[in-house]
């Protein structure tokens, strides 16, 4: 029996979209919503920018997007693409011959915007490319640049010049015979980009790509995109997300995985459960979790550790992951594992301890999984 099955108001539907890949990443129809990031080295740093993508990689990332604004940097990916594990994004904007000099080196998908792209001859161009070499494609609707004639017609930047700029260009795509493409319509305004998006997916069964654009640091700009983006996905809306962020690209992976982990939509690595402390503690619940979730960023396995100061709430989420620990008195705490009461552990030693038993139990779970892919 499924865990939607037992409990049904855990269950999100998703948006029936269509299918399409980019590189060897299934984005769309039933495949997982992947998680993108972009680098922010300068292409032309060919060493720098291998190592960005190599640590977005690492961190979990499917698909990383990298600028190519020039000449130069199209000459520069076709050395980067070789060299990475990951499928890589070419953001193109004001010049469409960097969108054929991209697709040419190697890209897995060109994101074009179009409010810079230029006319529907040059589009043609780039689209011609992409078909030559392989290439999907996003349309890159941005509330901070559509086209003039949309600025007009609407006096501002709104939803409905957004969705109406997208499915534009979709039409171009379309007539073209063109249809490995997926969408985005970025607003920085949570309220204007979640009713694009909304409108977005009523009008079209391509793949959405979300994203809440410029959303600000990490702090606020998770804020933002996780009430933006949670939203949209909790409705089922969206196939690939990127969490923009003024911060490291690893952060943006970090935080994208753990919005769709908060909604059951990926599992990747440690869900770590803990409490935020009180008077009831019975040891430094704030910097155990710090300490812990540095010691434990190498597990991939999906599982959850339950970290709580007190027996008041303590024991209630340990019956619910795969390690626990939680506070007592003298010094020391209870160890679950399973959900179950194991033993005794002193605070002196619970971090080496936590980290040993969550190391095993990733090692265990990997195990079942391996006989369960064999049968």
């Amino acid at each position: 029996m499924s865990l939607n099955s037992i409990r049904p108001w855990r269950h999100i539907e998703r948006r029936k979209s269509r299918q399409i890949m980019v590189g060897n990443v299934p984005v769309g129809g039933d495949a997982p919503v992947s998680v993108q990031t972009m680098t922010n080295t300068l292409t032309t740093d060919v060493k720098g920018t291998i190592a960005q993508i190599q640590a977005a990689a690492d961190a979990g990332a499917d698909i990383v997007r990298v600028s190519v604004p020039d000449v130069a940097s199209s000459k520069a990916l076709k050395q980067i693409v070789p060299e990475v594990s990951v499928p890589i994004v070419a953001d193109i904007h004001f010049h469409y011959k960097r969108g054929i000099e991209a697709a040419e080196a190697g890209a897995a998908c060109l994101r074009i915007n179009p409010g810079n792209i230029g006319d529907e001859k040059r589009v043609r161009e780039v689209i011609k490319a992409a078909r030559d070499y392989n290439c999907s494609i996003r349309i890159g609707v941005n509330a901070g640049s559509l086209e003039k004639h949309l600025l007009d017609k609407y006096g501002e930047p709104c939803p409905d010049a957004m969705v109406e700029s997208g499915m534009d260009h979709i039409k171009i795509l379309q007539d073209n015979d063109f249809h490995e493409f997926k969408i985005s319509c970025k607003a920085s305004d949570v309220f204007m980009a979640a009713a694009a998006y909304q409108q977005l997916a009523d009008v079209t069964d391509a793949p959405i790509h979300l994203g809440i654009t410029e959303a600000g640091g990490l702090s606020s700009g998770t804020v933002k995109s996780a009430i933006g983006m949670g939203n949209l996905l909790w409705a089922g809306i969206g196939d690939t997300i990127r969490v923009s962020l003024s911060a490291d690209p690893v952060e943006e992976v970090k935080m994208g995985f753990e919005i769709l982990k908060s909604l059951g939509l990926r599992h990747r690595g440690v869900n770590i459960i803990s409490c935020p402390s009180c008077a009831r503690q019975g040891f430094d619940v704030i910097k155990t979790v710090e300490a812990l979730e540095q010691r434990l960023e190498h597990i991939k396995t999906p599982m959850s550790l339950s970290i709580i100061g007190c027996v008041v709430n303590g024991p209630g989420e340990a019956l619910m992951t795969d390690v626990g620990f939680t506070g007592g008195g003298a010094g020391s705490g209870m160890v679950y594992l399973a959900g179950k009461q194991s033993h005794k552990q002193s605070n002196e030693d619970m971090i080496e301890h936590i980290v040993t038993q969550v190391e095993k139990k990733a090692k265990e779970l990997e195990s079942a999984r391996a006989v369960d892919a064999g049968k």
